[in-house]
């Protein structure tokens, strides 16, 4: 499905200045079906990693094979007939959603843009369809994006991606703006419509325990460069590199014990940093 071989993308400079290395010689593998978590933090280049995969953002070095077609210097032309196969989830919802649509138009414009829409009645029985399988009443797609919830937004976002219906979906940060119980059920109904539809998925997340929840392999990232990857018992059992140590130092646990005991980790780690 996806195949990243020292993979580098470079934002050029301004005003002759050097450009910036956003990802520099990562390299991973997306299977068939399966959902690989990229985890790191702000401006490590996961998101980076997803534009490029979707056709958003060029390919200035290594090699990215996406569903066969190779990104580096690919054009628009090329690109097309696959495109449609890949579905995105955005961060923000409110702010991918056109204001003056309803709910039901933002979910059908996929099917319009590629064709397979058929009549109105048609689209409008899709997308009542797709508002079922995100667990939102059919209703909901005559309301605007504003009438909606962030959590509802958030599913009108997964039922706009898989209108489609995908083989590849990119996830960036899908739960992040969302409180800490609806960020829950939205999980949850992501892991449904994966083991439903089949689709192979990039769950991008700042949050490994999220991660953890949903993705068969874990990638870490940490100022552009892939630092570990492995199966989610790998890489929280035993994580090899100090960035993902102190992200699972981070975490939360309910034992007071052991809370205390990554809060020492933590604080070891960080002084180490600091040392070298």
């Amino acid at each position: 499905m996806v195949q990243a071989d020292g993979l580098r993308i470079q934002y050029p400079g301004r005003l002759g200045r050097p450009g910036f290395v956003a990802v520099d010689g990562v390299s991973f593998r997306i299977r068939a079906g399966e959902v690989l978590g990229l985890v790191g933090e702000s401006g490590s280049g996961k998101t980076t990693i997803g534009r490029a995969i979707a056709g958003l953002t060029p390919v200035t070095g290594g090699s990215l094979r996406v569903l066969g077609k190779e990104m580096r210097g690919i054009r628009e032309r090329a690109f097309r007939p696959v495109r449609g196969d890949i579905g995105f989830v955005f961060q923000d919802p409110a702010s991918s959603f056109n204001p003056l649509l309803t709910i039901a138009e933002c979910v059908a414009e996929p099917l319009i843009v590629h064709g397979r829409a058929g009549d109105a009645s048609a689209a409008r029985a899709r997308v009542d369809e797709l508002l079922e399988a995100v667990q939102l009443p059919r209703s909901y797609g005559d309301r605007y994006p504003h009438e909606l919830s962030g959590g509802q937004r958030q599913r009108a976002s997964l039922a706009r991606a898989l209108a489609l219906e995908p083989t590849l979906l990119i996830a960036d940060e899908p739960t992040s703006a969302l409180d800490v119980s609806v960020q829950a059920r939205v999980l949850e109904l992501f892991a449904e419509l994966q083991r439903e539809f089949g689709f192979a998925s990039l769950f991008i997340s700042h949050d490994l325990a999220v991660v953890d929840l949903l993705a068969d392999r874990i990638a870490v990232l940490y100022r552009g460069e892939l630092v570990e990857e492995g199966t989610g018992a790998e890489v929280l059992a035993a994580p090899k590199h100090p960035y993902t140590q102190r992200l699972l130092a981070s975490l939360p646990v309910p034992d007071p014990a052991e809370q205390a005991e990554r809060r020492e980790l933590l604080r070891s780690i960080t002084e180490a940093e600091r040392r070298a």
